[in-house]
């Protein structure tokens, strides 16, 4: 019986491989790419709860978008400004876009998203925030797009906060996305400006796509997570979820699961842009003003101190005074400063 065995295993590989050759033989030509074999022998991850608040979960998913129709606004010698939108996973965010006169540049106009900061979503007007920011930068010969994040004015979806959610992050790499397809702007000079709250979305946006050529922050916070513990915020306009509303309900759940920022949990270390800084490429700014009573210069300062252990071209400028806001006489300062760096990298 072993010996009839041992033949009839041995017959069977004689056939596997006789197959093998006759097959390889009539498909010569025929050649199985590499891609499709790492494709389809990779890993998936297994989901777990609030997945989608981690660095790796959005370095993976796609974003992709498109303009909308551009309604004209108003218009000065510099540039004009339109009323528009994008689609952000099905929802219809707005926001206003100037485009700069004159000829436009080969390849398309370098861009910025500019990413605004804490104002109460009820009040909060896509035209009458961030006029003077946006002005300066738009006289100086760049597409500004200026979003309105979900929940806020007439953009569609519910307003979910930055620093635990997800939501805004994509809405502002989907921003990003539908600048680089337009017809008047060059993809490769995308860059992107926050303040205050926005220093937490654009720079988990950094940390999500390290390709980013420029990011300008001002006023920002919460970059570790740990130094939301350390330094708060002190936003006297500011006004928390109502209990059963459902951005309370999942902060809720979120604490449950994984409780309070913990440094050493590995849920928490994914969801910290500071644990993927070595992998960024593009170079980044931030103005702070001494006197922020709402949101401490520690935050910056910290930041800095991570930064310089890495290569990319990184600088804080820090004003005597100027508030959160950076208003005042420390305002055309770093205005200037903030043109003349993505001059450097938006336009070179």
């Amino acid at each position: 019986m072993k010996g009839l065995r041992f033949i009839s295993v041995f017959l069977l590989i004689i056939f596997v491989i006789a197959i093998g050759f006759i097959l390889l033989e009539k498909n010569k030509s025929v050649s199985i790419p590499q891609s499709f074999i790492q494709q389809v022998f990779k890993p998936i991850a297994t989901p777990f709860k609030f997945q989608e608040l981690t660095i790796p979960y959005l370095r993976n998913r796609k974003y992709e978008s498109k303009l909308g129709n551009l309604e004209k606004y108003s218009e000065n010698a510099s540039y004009t400004s339109y009323l528009t939108s994008y689609d952000s996973d099905g929802l219809k965010i707005n926001g206003l876009l100037t485009k700069p006169t004159g000829k436009m540049p080969d390849g398309g106009w370098p861009a910025i998203v500019f990413v605004h900061g804490y104002i109460d979503p009820t009040i909060y007007k896509t035209t009458q925030n961030y006029v003077a920011y946006v002005d300066y930068l738009a006289r100086n010969g760049f597409v500004v797009f200026k979003i309105d994040l979900r929940g806020h004015d007439k953009s569609e979806g519910q307003a979910s906060g930055a620093y635990y959610s997800s939501y805004y992050v994509i809405d502002t790499l989907n921003a990003r996305e539908a600048l680089k397809v337009s017809d008047f702007v060059n993809p490769n000079k995308v860059g992107l400006w926050g303040h205050s709250m926005a220093g937490n979305i654009t720079f988990r946006s950094f940390a999500v796509m390290p390709d980013i050529p420029a990011l300008v922050i001002w006023a920002g916070a919460g970059y570790t997570y740990s130094d939301l513990t350390l330094y708060r915020i002190t936003d006297l306009s500011y006004h928390s979820p109502e209990i059963n509303s459902i951005r309370a309900k999942q902060r809720q759940d979120l604490k449950d699961t994984y409780g309070d920022f913990d440094p050493n949990s590995e849920f928490w270390k994914q969801v910290a842009p500071t644990n993927y800084i070595s992998d960024l490429k593009g170079a980044i700014e931030i103005h702070h003003a001494i006197d922020d009573n709402v949101v401490s210069i520690e935050y910056s300062r910290n930041l800095m101190k991570l930064l310089d252990n890495v290569s990319i071209d990184h600088k804080l400028y820090e004003y005597p005074t100027g508030g959160h806001n950076i208003s005042g006489a420390s305002f055309n300062t770093a205005m200037q400063r903030t043109v003349d760096f993505f001059n450097r990298y938006l336009k070179i």
